[in-house]
This record gives structure tokens, sequence and C-alpha cells, in this order.
């Protein structure tokens, strides 16, 4: 068979992703309505400018991947990751799920997730040089 390996444009991403997708859900079936919901949040001071934000994704199973937590230099410290993080626990359990996952490097937030209750379920280490990525759950049920 004569193949070639090519540069992919977003239509083709979009296409290998739904392809996967068929696959796992063929295998597993969906528990929820539609395979991907988005729940994203953010923060605004008092000139509407975002000074923290979410970014999260419940997929296929009811299960919430927490892509990116943020908050503006100038605010940490002062309880916005928490709100946030407490924001996107609340919708988790109205929609009925029962895990939450994500992943952080050690000179990010390991020790603020941990503090909220996730647990450490594996490491990647030397990603990048000299550094640690950890990945980390939490159970809501």
């Amino acid at each position: 068979m004569m193949c070639n390996i090519l540069n992919c444009i977003d239509a083709d991403a979009e296409y290998i992703c739904d392809k996967l997708v068929e696959y796992n859900l063929g295998q597993v079936p969906k528990t929820q309505r539609l395979d991907f919901i988005n729940i994203n949040k953010k923060i605004v001071d008092e000139n509407n400018e975002i000074i923290a934000g979410c970014l999260a994704k419940m997929y296929c199973w009811n299960v919430i991947y927490i892509d990116i937590l943020w908050v503006d230099e100038k605010y940490r410290k002062c309880g916005l990751g928490t709100r946030l993080l407490n924001e996107i626990e609340k919708n988790a359990l109205e929609e009925n799920c029962s895990l939450i996952h994500l992943d952080t490097f050690d000179f990010q937030a390991k020790d603020f997730y941990t503090k909220h209750g996730y647990k450490v379920f594996g490491v990647l280490e030397d990603c990048p040089a000299n550094h640690c990525r950890y990945y980390l759950k939490k159970k809501l049920k």
C-alpha cells in the first residue's frame, strides 16, 4: 500500500478527532447528550478586563478535563483560582460528573490543586528539561 504523510489542515484534524471519538464511543457508550461541552469561566475586574479564567471541557462520559486555569500575576493569592475551581466543580456536580482531571507543571500550581483535594496519578519527568509535569484527578462522588 502506497501512503504519504502530509500536514493536516484544521478540517483534517477535526475529522481525525471525530473518528477517534466514534471508535471510543463504540467501546464505551457516552453518558451525556453531546460528546463535548465547553465549561469556560472568566473573572473580570471593574474595567471589564479579564484577570482570571478557566477553560474546561466535559467529554463523552460526564468527565471534565481542565485545560487551563490562569490568574493574572497581580491577582494571585487573592482566592480567584479557588473561586474558578469551585465554580467548575459546582458545574461538574450539576452535570452529574464524578471525575475531574488536569495537568500542571512543577513551576505552576501543583500545590494549589493538591490543597483542593486533587491527587497526583502520574508524573512526566524532564518535561520540559529539569522539570516535571504532574497529572492530577479529583473524584467528586
